[in-house]
């Protein structure tokens, strides 16, 4: 009798450990950590350096793009109007991102909290999928631009361009708000390691010690609604333009019409291009950081190579850009 009530005791006790480190496994943590490039400590300041470079480049570069096309009564048309708002978005985009990580590199502090992670992720996935329809909207501008120039001025009127930007934003404000809205209800648990540089949903789900079927599900539907319409908008709009291009007679006219559309395909390609390949990527320690280079390409040198093609490869915008300094020569010698 002594021996079975000691075995009981024991068995008892053993499964109250086990209870008490369930219980301390999925305490639910407060603050994530963001790994990002921290497996390169002798690379912090490097990356620091680098980072902040392409931050000014990029704010300053799609600042003056729009104050070109809000000043110079030539660039008052539909496509300088989208660029415009791209450009503003890029801004923002960029913003919602590189601030945090120069903090990260500068202080070596990676921790960020749950809610700050959640907000992060909710205005980049608001500015992605805004940019997926804006840039469709910007290859749809250019398709009736060159393959129906007749009815280009009717059809592509102020109001139309105005409500096409504002369904773009308002597209992208109602599906990042209902996977937001379904994440805020997850509990998150240890350890608290987000083996990225910013809170993109994937690696912050895997924290989660609830139920994320339900947020898994409504991202699938709504990124797939917000992504792959647009990109097919887009590839249909570009080949509609570069057979229109092929059929015209004379190579002057070719190349007119070409550049009028090389600077945006450009954009869209390196757009596109880094991010199917990040997330048709398979998760594994080996593609990690694969993912996390191609992560940098469409999240912070896109923003960065907006301004720099349109001002090197659009004839307009230089011709602007020499306006402006000339003005700006005048008034300083004037004064």
């Amino acid at each position: 009798m002594g021996n079975e009530g000691s075995i009981s005791n024991i068995n008892l006790l053993e499964g109250n450990i086990e209870q008490i480190q369930n219980r301390t496994n999925k305490t639910t943590i407060a603050n994530f950590l963001l790994l990002g490039f921290g497996d390169h400590p002798e690379l912090q300041t490097l990356l620091f350096l680098a980072f902040l470079t392409i931050y000014m480049i990029t704010m300053v570069g799609n600042l003056i793009l729009i104050l070109l096309v809000v000043a110079d009564p030539h660039l008052h048309t539909p496509m300088y109007f989208f660029l415009a708002n791209l450009s503003c978005l890029e801004m923002c985009y960029t913003s919602t991102l590189l601030p945090r990580l120069l903090f990260s590199l500068w202080t070596r502090d990676r921790s960020i909290s749950v809610n700050g992670c959640l907000v992060q992720y909710y205005f980049f996935g608001v500015l992605l999928s805004t940019e997926c329809y804006l840039l469709a909207v910007m290859s749809y501008d250019r398709y009736l631009a060159i393959c129906k120039p007749l009815h280009y001025t009717f059809l592509m009127n102020g109001k139309f361009c105005f409500w096409l930007i504002a369904g773009s934003w308002i597209s992208g404000l109602v599906s990042n708000t209902v996977i937001t809205c379904l994440e805020l209800r997850l509990s998150f648990c240890g350890p608290p390691e987000i083996e990225h540089f910013f809170c993109d949903l994937a690696p912050v789900l895997k924290l989660s010690c609830s139920n994320t079927h339900p947020v898994e599900t409504a991202t699938f539907i709504l990124a797939s609604m917000d992504t792959i319409p647009t990109f097919l908008l887009t590839l249909i709009c570009y080949t509609c333009i570069m057979t229109a291009i092929v059929g015209i007679p004379s190579t002057t006219g070719k190349k007119k019409s070409f550049s009028t559309c090389s600077s945006h395909l450009i954009v869209v390609t390196i757009f596109y291009g880094s991010l199917i390949t990040v997330y048709l990527l398979q998760d594994s320690s080996q593609l990690g950081e694969l993912k996390k280079a191609f992560s940098v390409f469409y999240t912070i040198v896109t923003p960065l190579l907006n301004p720099l093609i349109y001002s090197l490869r659009n004839k307009e915008v230089k011709e602007s850009r020499r306006r402006a300094i000339n003005k700006c020569a005048i008034f300083l010698r004037v004064h």
